[in-house]
């Protein structure tokens, strides 16, 4: 980020009336944008070719400029929330792996009793003279 914006914007950060502000001008850049795509149908209709051209490529800009700001403000916020949340997010998944894995135990204890037991009841099966199934 250059030193200039980012100079702006940390002086917006001490205005109390900062985020007023970034919600005021991001509203305006989008508006401005909206208002040169209705002027892009309206030049069509009268005038020369590129006149809705220069109306077209002003609401790109507003657009783009708008979508800028915005990321760049959100951006922060993001990365602030992902910080302290990831802390207890993985203490709880921690916590749920752990769960999985003493039922996976279980699990796998009842099928082995399982196996022994059908065995058990092969093995008596074929000493008594039947035939398997």
């Amino acid at each position: 980020m250059p030193r200039e914006l980012g100079g702006r914007l940390a002086g917006l950060d001490q205005d109390p009336n900062a985020e007023s502000k970034r919600r005021f001008g991001n509203a305006a850049l989008v508006l401005l944008s909206a208002g040169n795509l209705v002027l892009v149908w309206v030049t069509a209709q009268m005038g020369p070719p590129w006149h809705p051209a220069v109306h077209a490529a002003l609401a790109l800009g507003f657009g783009w400029w708008a979508g800028v700001r915005m990321r760049m403000e959100a951006a922060p916020l993001r990365a602030g929330a992902l910080d302290e949340a990831s802390g207890a997010e993985v203490a709880a998944l921690r916590e749920e792996v752990g769960e999985m894995r003493r039922e996976l135990g279980e699990v796998q204890e009842r099928l082995d009793f399982t196996e022994r037991l059908l065995t058990q009841a092969r093995e008596a099966g074929r000493v008594r003279g039947r035939p398997e199934s």
